[in-house]
Protein backbone atom coordinates (compact mmCIF):
# COMPACT_ATOMS: atom_id res chain seq x y z
CA UNK A 1 0.00 0.00 0.00
CA UNK A 2 2.66 2.66 0.91
CA UNK A 3 4.67 1.73 -1.94
CA UNK A 4 1.53 2.29 -4.42
CA UNK A 5 1.19 5.73 -2.48
CA UNK A 6 4.67 6.81 -3.34
CA UNK A 7 3.57 5.63 -6.82
CA UNK A 8 0.77 7.74 -7.26
CA UNK A 9 2.06 10.45 -5.30
CA UNK A 10 4.88 10.79 -7.77
CA UNK A 11 4.48 8.82 -10.69
CA UNK A 12 7.03 8.08 -13.77
CA UNK A 13 5.51 10.05 -16.12
CA UNK A 14 8.28 11.24 -18.74
CA UNK A 15 6.02 14.01 -20.09
CA UNK A 16 5.71 15.40 -16.79
CA UNK A 17 9.31 15.16 -16.52
CA UNK A 18 10.14 16.97 -19.98
CA UNK A 19 7.26 19.49 -19.58
CA UNK A 20 9.04 20.71 -15.81
CA UNK A 21 12.42 20.51 -17.65
CA UNK A 22 10.88 22.55 -20.64
CA UNK A 23 8.99 24.98 -18.45
CA UNK A 24 12.43 25.68 -15.69
CA UNK A 25 14.73 26.02 -19.31
CA UNK A 26 12.14 28.62 -21.04
CA UNK A 27 12.03 30.50 -17.70
CA UNK A 28 15.57 30.59 -17.30
CA UNK A 29 15.68 31.90 -21.08
CA UNK A 30 13.21 34.75 -20.45
CA UNK A 31 13.93 35.87 -17.32
CA UNK A 32 17.77 35.60 -16.84
CA UNK A 33 19.83 34.80 -20.07
CA UNK A 34 17.54 37.05 -22.52
CA UNK A 35 18.13 40.27 -20.17
CA UNK A 36 21.57 39.37 -20.11
CA UNK A 37 22.48 39.15 -23.92
CA UNK A 38 20.04 42.57 -24.28
CA UNK A 39 22.86 44.52 -22.16
CA UNK A 40 25.73 43.10 -23.96
CA UNK A 41 23.76 43.70 -27.19
CA UNK A 42 22.76 47.46 -26.11
CA UNK A 43 26.91 48.04 -25.07
CA UNK A 44 27.43 47.40 -28.26
CA UNK A 45 24.91 48.86 -30.46
CA UNK A 46 27.34 51.29 -31.68
CA UNK A 47 30.19 49.18 -32.01
CA UNK A 48 33.32 48.42 -30.23
CA UNK A 49 35.23 51.67 -30.67
CA UNK A 50 32.34 53.87 -28.89
CA UNK A 51 31.77 50.49 -26.68
CA UNK A 52 35.96 51.51 -25.65
CA UNK A 53 35.28 54.97 -25.40
CA UNK A 54 32.36 54.75 -23.15
CA UNK A 55 33.88 52.19 -20.64
CA UNK A 56 37.39 54.15 -20.60
CA UNK A 57 35.22 57.30 -19.83
CA UNK A 58 36.88 59.42 -16.50
CA UNK A 59 33.92 59.34 -15.42
CA UNK A 60 33.34 55.34 -15.72
CA UNK A 61 36.68 54.81 -14.93
CA UNK A 62 36.48 56.51 -11.50
CA UNK A 63 33.43 55.07 -10.55
CA UNK A 64 34.64 51.11 -11.26
CA UNK A 65 37.61 52.38 -9.39
CA UNK A 66 35.26 53.40 -6.06
CA UNK A 67 33.13 50.16 -6.51
CA UNK A 68 36.71 48.05 -6.14
CA UNK A 69 37.59 50.34 -3.54
CA UNK A 70 34.74 49.44 -1.54
CA UNK A 71 34.86 45.93 -1.98
CA UNK A 72 38.30 45.46 -1.28
CA UNK A 73 38.02 47.15 2.24
CA UNK A 74 34.29 45.29 2.95
CA UNK A 75 35.42 41.61 1.80
CA UNK A 76 38.41 41.70 4.36
CA UNK A 77 36.65 43.28 6.87
CA UNK A 78 34.26 41.19 6.78
CA UNK A 79 36.02 38.26 5.88
CA UNK A 80 37.91 38.39 9.42
CA UNK A 81 34.45 39.47 11.28
CA UNK A 82 32.86 36.29 9.55
CA UNK A 83 35.47 33.83 10.66
CA UNK A 84 35.82 34.89 14.29
CA UNK A 85 32.19 35.20 14.65
CA UNK A 86 31.58 31.71 13.18
CA UNK A 87 34.77 30.18 15.21
CA UNK A 88 32.77 31.66 18.82
CA UNK A 89 29.13 30.53 17.56
CA UNK A 90 30.35 26.54 16.59
CA UNK A 91 33.35 26.14 19.31
CA UNK A 92 32.09 28.37 22.69
CA UNK A 93 28.82 28.87 24.71
CA UNK A 94 28.49 32.82 26.31
CA UNK A 95 26.07 35.21 27.05
CA UNK A 96 24.74 36.86 24.56
CA UNK A 97 25.59 34.00 21.86
CA UNK A 98 21.87 34.15 20.36
CA UNK A 99 21.74 37.74 20.27
CA UNK A 100 25.13 37.56 18.43
CA UNK A 101 23.52 35.40 15.96
CA UNK A 102 20.67 37.47 15.34
CA UNK A 103 22.80 40.35 15.03
CA UNK A 104 24.72 38.77 11.95
CA UNK A 105 20.93 38.67 10.48
CA UNK A 106 20.04 41.85 10.70
CA UNK A 107 21.37 43.08 7.93
CA UNK A 108 19.47 40.20 5.56
CA UNK A 109 16.54 41.50 7.25
CA UNK A 110 17.07 45.20 6.77
CA UNK A 111 16.35 46.98 3.58
CA UNK A 112 19.50 48.57 2.22
CA UNK A 113 17.72 52.12 1.97
CA UNK A 114 16.78 51.83 5.10
CA UNK A 115 19.87 50.74 6.30
CA UNK A 116 21.19 54.15 4.37
CA UNK A 117 18.98 56.24 6.12
CA UNK A 118 20.26 54.88 9.41
CA UNK A 119 23.87 55.91 8.96
CA UNK A 120 22.24 59.17 7.69
CA UNK A 121 20.10 59.58 10.80
CA UNK A 122 23.46 58.81 12.77
CA UNK A 123 26.27 60.65 11.01
CA UNK A 124 24.48 63.18 8.94
CA UNK A 125 24.57 66.84 10.18
CA UNK A 126 21.22 67.00 11.74
CA UNK A 127 22.08 62.82 12.92
CA UNK A 128 22.58 62.01 16.80
CA UNK A 129 27.01 62.17 15.86
CA UNK A 130 26.40 64.60 12.90
CA UNK A 131 27.60 67.92 15.35
CA UNK A 132 29.87 66.17 16.85
CA UNK A 133 31.88 65.01 13.86
CA UNK A 134 31.09 68.58 11.88
CA UNK A 135 32.91 70.23 15.30
CA UNK A 136 35.80 67.94 14.63
CA UNK A 137 35.45 68.93 10.89
CA UNK A 138 35.25 64.96 10.46
CA UNK A 139 32.61 64.70 7.20
CA UNK A 140 31.27 60.55 7.06
CA UNK A 141 28.18 60.74 4.66
CA UNK A 142 28.02 61.75 1.37
CA UNK A 143 31.46 60.92 1.24
CA UNK A 144 33.59 57.58 0.32
CA UNK A 145 33.66 56.63 4.26
CA UNK A 146 30.38 56.43 4.26
CA UNK A 147 30.27 54.11 1.03
CA UNK A 148 32.36 52.17 3.02
CA UNK A 149 30.55 52.00 5.79
CA UNK A 150 27.41 50.78 4.22
CA UNK A 151 29.01 48.27 1.91
CA UNK A 152 30.53 46.72 4.93
CA UNK A 153 27.24 46.60 6.98
CA UNK A 154 24.97 45.46 3.89
CA UNK A 155 27.65 42.05 2.94
CA UNK A 156 28.62 41.72 6.88
CA UNK A 157 26.41 38.62 7.10
CA UNK A 158 27.57 36.61 4.28
CA UNK A 159 31.19 35.03 5.52
CA UNK A 160 29.78 34.31 8.68
CA UNK A 161 26.28 32.60 7.46
CA UNK A 162 28.17 30.40 5.06
CA UNK A 163 30.98 29.20 8.09
CA UNK A 164 28.87 28.82 10.99
CA UNK A 165 25.92 25.66 9.44
CA UNK A 166 29.45 24.23 7.86
CA UNK A 167 31.68 24.45 10.88
CA UNK A 168 28.49 22.96 12.97
CA UNK A 169 28.65 20.07 10.68
CA UNK A 170 32.45 19.50 10.95
CA UNK A 171 32.12 18.97 14.62
CA UNK A 172 35.29 19.82 16.92
CA UNK A 173 36.68 16.69 17.29
CA UNK A 174 39.94 17.23 15.36
CA UNK A 175 40.60 20.63 16.86
CA UNK A 176 40.08 19.22 20.33
CA UNK A 177 42.73 16.44 19.47
CA UNK A 178 44.75 19.07 18.35
CA UNK A 179 44.77 20.38 21.64
CA UNK A 180 45.07 17.57 23.62
CA UNK A 181 48.22 16.94 21.66
CA UNK A 182 49.93 20.55 22.54
CA UNK A 183 48.96 22.91 20.23
CA UNK A 184 47.67 26.46 21.39
CA UNK A 185 44.27 27.94 20.13
CA UNK A 186 46.33 29.73 17.44
CA UNK A 187 47.93 26.79 15.72
CA UNK A 188 44.90 24.98 16.02
CA UNK A 189 43.51 27.26 13.55
CA UNK A 190 46.06 27.98 11.75
CA UNK A 191 46.64 24.31 10.97
CA UNK A 192 43.58 22.37 11.83
CA UNK A 193 40.41 24.69 11.46
CA UNK A 194 41.91 26.81 8.37
CA UNK A 195 42.59 23.67 5.82
CA UNK A 196 39.05 22.30 6.76
CA UNK A 197 36.76 25.38 6.34
CA UNK A 198 38.65 27.02 3.40
CA UNK A 199 36.53 26.18 0.60
CA UNK A 200 33.63 26.96 2.81
CA UNK A 201 35.68 30.39 3.68
CA UNK A 202 36.72 31.08 -0.36
CA UNK A 203 32.82 30.42 -0.99
CA UNK A 204 31.46 33.18 1.75
CA UNK A 205 34.22 35.68 0.15
CA UNK A 206 32.90 35.59 -3.23
CA UNK A 207 29.28 36.20 -2.10
CA UNK A 208 30.80 39.00 0.27
CA UNK A 209 32.07 40.56 -3.06
CA UNK A 210 29.64 40.11 -5.47
CA UNK A 211 27.40 42.02 -2.90
CA UNK A 212 29.36 44.19 -2.54
CA UNK A 213 30.51 45.30 -6.11
CA UNK A 214 26.07 45.41 -6.88
CA UNK A 215 24.85 47.56 -3.96
CA UNK A 216 22.74 50.35 -4.67
CA UNK A 217 20.21 51.11 -2.21
CA UNK A 218 22.12 51.76 0.56
CA UNK A 219 25.18 53.41 -0.98
CA UNK A 220 22.37 56.00 -3.18
CA UNK A 221 21.61 57.11 0.47
CA UNK A 222 25.13 57.99 1.99
CA UNK A 223 26.91 58.76 -1.22
CA UNK A 224 25.04 62.04 -2.14
CA UNK A 225 25.66 61.17 -6.06
CA UNK A 226 28.61 63.43 -6.69
CA UNK A 227 29.13 63.08 -10.08
CA UNK A 228 32.74 61.75 -10.22
CA UNK A 229 33.28 61.41 -6.83
CA UNK A 230 31.04 59.16 -4.88
CA UNK A 231 29.79 57.37 -7.96
CA UNK A 232 29.97 53.64 -7.50
CA UNK A 233 29.21 51.50 -10.44
CA UNK A 234 25.87 50.64 -9.86
CA UNK A 235 25.21 54.67 -9.35
CA UNK A 236 26.71 55.63 -12.78
CA UNK A 237 24.33 52.91 -14.18
CA UNK A 238 21.24 55.19 -13.42
CA UNK A 239 23.27 58.88 -13.35
CA UNK A 240 23.64 57.59 -17.07
CA UNK A 241 19.98 56.61 -17.89
CA UNK A 242 18.94 60.06 -16.02
CA UNK A 243 21.32 61.93 -18.51
CA UNK A 244 19.55 60.09 -21.25
CA UNK A 245 23.30 58.17 -21.71
CA UNK A 246 21.98 55.30 -22.66
CA UNK A 247 25.35 53.61 -24.98
CA UNK A 248 27.50 54.88 -21.50
CA UNK A 249 24.30 53.16 -18.86
CA UNK A 250 24.49 49.81 -21.25
CA UNK A 251 28.61 49.84 -21.40
CA UNK A 252 28.59 50.38 -17.23
CA UNK A 253 25.98 47.78 -17.16
CA UNK A 254 28.11 45.24 -19.17
CA UNK A 255 31.01 45.64 -17.17
CA UNK A 256 28.79 44.78 -13.52
CA UNK A 257 27.37 41.76 -15.77
CA UNK A 258 30.82 40.73 -16.66
CA UNK A 259 31.81 40.67 -13.11
CA UNK A 260 28.97 38.57 -12.00
CA UNK A 261 29.43 36.19 -14.32
CA UNK A 262 32.53 36.15 -13.25
CA UNK A 263 31.60 35.47 -9.65
CA UNK A 264 29.19 33.04 -10.69
CA UNK A 265 31.72 31.12 -11.98
CA UNK A 266 33.92 31.18 -9.05
CA UNK A 267 31.26 30.88 -7.25
CA UNK A 268 30.21 27.34 -8.92
CA UNK A 269 34.27 26.20 -8.34
CA UNK A 270 33.73 27.30 -5.02
CA UNK A 271 30.84 25.33 -4.36
CA UNK A 272 32.09 22.41 -5.82
CA UNK A 273 34.92 22.00 -3.90
CA UNK A 274 33.53 23.30 -0.46
CA UNK A 275 30.87 19.66 -1.52
CA UNK A 276 33.22 17.31 -1.34
CA UNK A 277 34.87 17.82 1.78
Amino acid sequence: MVHNARHQACPDNPWGRRLLIFSGVTLALVLIVAPLLAVFAQALSRGWAMYISNVTHPETLHAIQLTLLAAAIAVPVNTAFGVAAAWAITRFEFRGKRILQTAIDIPFAISPVVAGVMYLLLYGTSGWLGQWLYDHNVQLVFSVAAIVMVTVFVTSPFVARELIPFMQAQGREEEEASLTLGANGWQTFWHVTLPTIQWALIYGVILCNARAMGEFGAVAVVSGNIRGETNTLPLYVQQSFDDYNIAGAFAAASLLASLALLTLLLKTIAQARRDRL
